[in-house]
């Protein structure tokens, strides 16, 4: 007889989960209704309550969307799950008898993860974010799906802005809503994640319609950052001129979704942070964002909330190594690169002088990583900290360097660190085989503390400029690490 698994009510209906060394999983839970017919480029709807038990044992629809490109598709696992009710979201629990929900201060903290992606890739059944190791340390964990590309982030006349960011609202109001019945305290709900889920965060942070959605926030290599409609729209545009239809939503609606997405990857495919190119942004719609989030937040939008975020050391790694940028960049592409990007020539100059034994490719790579990520954030926690932020604000670097291709402390390594899962194979794929489990213990528990406690367990930022780095041996507080170079940015 198969023994059944732990189950839960909620006010939308019965759920069943599994069970496994005392970390109840449900998987593929709806959180609001799927966006097809006449929901299509809408804002997401509450979900229908069902009658019965639900089953909930495995990752739900993910959001329509195309691998990686090669040779990216090798180190990152995007899987594609197929099925219209792709709103939906995954809960880890701790559980005995039932949710384990008794803690002196009654419910557990709650961690909500909002996974990267360009906007465009991933989704929240990636191995890599599995939540056993945050539930089996007294957190529960809920990871979300959401809109992706031009059905989640189009800019049309005709249908509302930022669908993907309305989404995961959604879904942080399911968490408010329903948490508790998972053990959960709503009232201590960390949101983070990782790139374009961390840029999604910083708009969060500065939307009135997140207000007391979250107390904690984690941004890990993500910055504020958002686009005026009419510069957003261009994508859109590119899009429709490819297929050959206007820019409305209307006309994307009767599109067969396969070309919808063919037609994407076409516009999309030779955009980059740096040298600009059609890409997908959240925009500043004048409601789920009425202003540039960098502005909102550097004027004291999110004061109340503990914000800890942080970069690796070698972001750019990620794209520069397995394309071959850092060979064949030399020193007059370089130069066209850095004027193209506008990056002042003293940081430049700086960079180089401190680099001598860096190719022009690497010194491309670490000025394009400081001003997409490292100065934005360290700008963002001076202004918190003039402004007498009642809230703590702490920042991290990740800067253990992975073996495999010659990738270094590149982008999203850090992420089978956070959530300890050194030892899936979908991990190695970028870590390798040998990484370091220590290293992943010490930063996994400092985001647990900091969920629990908002202390990660190094002192708040102040003018001395701590930064804990997780490198190779202990992690250590660094004060004001590379600042001549963080200094050649005040121009």
């Amino acid at each position: 007889m198969t023994e059944r698994g732990p189950e839960v009510r909620t006010r939308y209906g019965a759920l069943r989960g599994s069970l496994k060394d005392g970390v109840a999983a449900f998987l593929g839970v709806p959180y609001a209704q799927a966006p097809v017919g006449p929901l299509r480029f809408r804002a997401p709807e509450p979900v229908d309550p069902w009658d019965g038990v639900r089953e909930a044992t495995a990752f739900g629809p993910t959001a329509p969307k195309r691998p990686y490109a090669p040779p990216l598709d090798a180190l990152l696992p995007d899987p594609d799950i197929a099925g219209d009710d792709c709103l939906n979201l995954n809960v880890w629990a701790p559980w005995g008898d039932g949710p384990e929900s008794a803690t002196p201060d009654g419910g557990r903290p709650v961690m909500v993860w909002i996974h990267g992606g360009s906007l465009i890739h991933g989704s929240s059944a990636v191995p890599v974010y599995d939540g056993t190791a945050f539930a089996r340390d007294g957190v529960v964990l809920v990871s979300v799906n959401y809109r992706l590309g031009i059905e989640g982030f189009g800019v049309f006349p005709d249908a509302p802005g930022n669908l993907g960011l309305r989404d995961q609202i959604a879904a942080l109001t399911w968490v408010r809503d329903t948490v508790a019945d998972f053990g959960g305290d709503p009232e201590r709900v960390t949101v983070f994640g990782e790139s374009a889920g961390a840029i999604s965060i910083t708009a969060l942070l500065a939307s009135p319609l997140a207000k007391g959605l979250f107390r904690r926030a984690v941004v890990q290599s993500g910055a504020p950052i958002a686009q005026p409609l009419g510069k957003a729209r261009r994508t859109t545009e590119a899009v429709a001129a490819r297929l050959k239809v206007p820019a409305t939503a209307e006309a994307f609606a009767r599109v067969d979704r396969e070309k919808l997405l063919t037609a994407q990857t076409k516009v999309t495919g030779k955009g980059s942070p740096l040298t600009g190119g059609h890409s997908f942004q959240i925009v500043v719609d004048g409601e789920v964002v009425p202003r540039d989030p960098a502005e909102a937040l550097a004027d004291g939008a999110s004061a109340e909330v503990d914000l800890l975020m942080g970069t690796t050391t070698e972001e750019y790694r990620l794209w520069f190594v397995p394309s071959g940028v850092t060979d064949r960049v030399g020193p007059l592409v370089q130069r066209l690169l850095l004027w193209k990007a506008k990056v002042p020539s003293r940081a430049a100059r700086v960079y180089r002088a401190g680099r001598p034994q860096e190719k022009p490719g690497e010194i491309l790579g670490a000025l394009a990583t400081d001003k997409l990520l490292r100065i934005p954030l360290n700008t963002l926690a001076d202004a918190r900290l003039r402004s007498g932020a009642r809230a703590g604000t702490y920042l991290y670097e990740f800067g253990w360097p992975s073996p495999v291709l010659g990738l270094g402390a590149c982008h999203a390594l850090e992420l089978g660190f956070v959530f300890d899962t050194l030892d899936l194979p979908e991990t190695r794929a970028l870590t390798g085989p040998d990484a370091p489990g220590e290293l992943a213990a010490a930063m996994h528990a400092a985001w647990v503390s900091f969920a629990a406690t908002g202390d990660p367990g190094w002192r708040t930022w102040d003018p001395a400029r701590p930064v804990m780095t997780y490198g190779r041996g202990v992690p250590s507080l660094i004060e004001a690490p590379r600042e001549a170079e963080r200094r050649a940015w005040d121009v």
